[in-house]
């Protein structure tokens, strides 16, 4: 019995290179242990923001960990990196605001751009185009990219949480007599102070803390914050109707709408998950192994791969979370810690009853403090001066006025593309920038209802 337990264990550190990257066995599984808690509380927020689109929310939490775990799996196994992999919280609030809501673009639509913008990922990391994109992608405009959704992500968890409430003139801040708004601020105040103390599962943490709160606070209409479920505990079940939920026909109905948040998904997952993995190996000390880059074909193969299988079982873009620094901080070195990540995602399917009780409030200091974070960007876009901030800075603007992503988006790209003709800078007027100023002009005019026949 110890002979095969030591021969398990020794396959496992030859097979994921435990030793040979300075690591152990139990350190890894810590490490995979702290990623997850720093994560965890994308169960219960993509859930929440995809059930806006009209979702069954259960099935949103069950297709939420499913593709967690093959995500985590695929970069563990595929690329042997400490990075765990889940919907992406920017590509999620698009999915459901942008195209289903405001562009009334139906889900299987969408999951099928979900679907070509995860191939054309994959197609793209077996090719030597990948740096070429990387290089000729205007920064200002990926910075307004990220702080534009930013900025999406902090209304909406401003809104959902009650601490912006329609008003006469527009939007106001709720009512301070109401409990369940000065709960809501609680829930901010201490998400940022787990944080400023880097504690790992701070985000979780409010998560539970405003939930348990809300079951003795009751709103102003005197209804509990939280209605707990009659059971706490339940044997998932995966919505076997969400298994490739697609609408090709739909999808090529509406090209010219669709292809822009179709390059959307491909480009925002493309760019943060470049920037993820690069400081997630940066962090755990992976550069070079055998004569190879670590950060190469494969960890980009497995994170568009995962996009792929995760629009198949019925949820947005699936990608590498960034929230894997704490567990490179804890000394992760290897794909064990996706391994052990995936298995807390799939042990935590039956938990589900719980997770569908869990109030918007409580989800609001999550989203608001993830979208404040993502803002933090424009601090190193004004190093630029003024032609690397005003595009991040219109972008943010439409968004926060209009909350029109995509039409502050085009906009973005334009102004860049302007500043630098106006400029001079020929060598920022890339194909690649040229290419997507056409794909959104089209996107503008077709919106706008011009060239509309009927």
């Amino acid at each position: 019995m110890t002979h095969d337990g030591a021969g398990a264990t020794g396959w496992i550190d030859r097979f994921f290179h435990v030793t040979r990257r300075g690591s152990t066995l139990p350190r890894e599984v810590v490490a995979g242990l702290t990623t997850f808690g720093a994560m965890a509380y994308i169960m219960v927020v993509n859930p929440a923001i995809l059930s806006m689109a009209g979702l069954d929310r259960h099935d949103m939490i069950m297709t939420t960990i499913a593709a967690s775990v093959v995500g985590s799996l695929l970069m563990a196994l595929l690329a042997n990196l400490p990075i765990a992999l889940a919907p992406a919280m920017s590509s999620n609030l698009v999915f459901a605001q942008v195209v289903v809501v405001q562009m009334g673009i139906a889900p299987p639509v969408a999951f099928t751009m979900v679907l070509i913008g995860g191939l054309c990922f994959v197609a793209l990391s077996l090719t030597h185009w990948r740096q070429k994109i990387v290089m000729g992608f205007p920064v200002s405009v990926r910075t307004g990219i990220h702080c534009a959704i930013g900025a999406f992500i902090a209304h909406i968890g401003m809104v959902s949480g009650g601490l912006a409430v329609r008003g006469g003139d527009g939007l106001a801040f709720g009512a301070l007599r109401d409990p369940a708004v000065l709960l809501g601020v609680a829930g901010l105040f201490l998400a940022a102070a787990l944080r400023l103390l880097r504690v790992p599962a701070g985000m979780l943490l409010t998560i539970v803390a405003v939930t348990v709160a809300g079951c003795c606070i009751h709103r102003a209409d005197g209804h509990a914050v939280t209605s707990l479920p009659s059971a706490w505990l339940e044997w998932p079940r995966y919505p076997a109707h969400m298994l490739l939920p697609f609408d090709f026909h739909g999808f090529f109905t509406h090209f010219g709408l669709v292809l822009p948040v179709a390059l959307y998904f491909f480009l925002g997952d493309f760019f943060d998950a470049t920037g993820t993995m690069m400081a997630v190996t940066r962090k755990a000390g992976l550069s070079v192994e055998d004569g190879q880059p670590v950060l190469g074909r494969a960890a980009f193969v497995a994170d568009g791969t995962a996009s792929v299988v995760g629009a198949a079982l019925g949820t947005s873009t699936v990608s590498a979370y960034l929230e894997s620094l704490v567990g490179a901080e804890a000394g992760g070195r290897t794909g064990l810690v996706g391994v052990t990540v995936a298995i807390l995602f799939a042990l935590s399917s039956v938990l589900w009853p719980i997770i569908t009780a869990v109030p918007a409030v409580a989800t609001a200091p999550v989203l608001i403090l993830v979208g404040l974070g993502m803002l933090a960007d424009l601090g190193r876009a004004e190093h630029d001066g003024a032609a690397g901030i005003l595009a991040p800075l219109l972008m943010v603007l439409v968004t926060v006025m209009t909350g029109n992503f995509m039409v502050s988006l085009a906009l973005g790209l334009l102004l860049h593309t302007v500043l630098a003709l106006a400029a001079r800078r020929w060598s920022e007027i890339t194909p690649v920038l040229l290419l997507l100023d056409a794909v959104f002009v089209f996107y503008l005019v077709l919106a706008s209802g011009i060239g509309d026949k009927s």
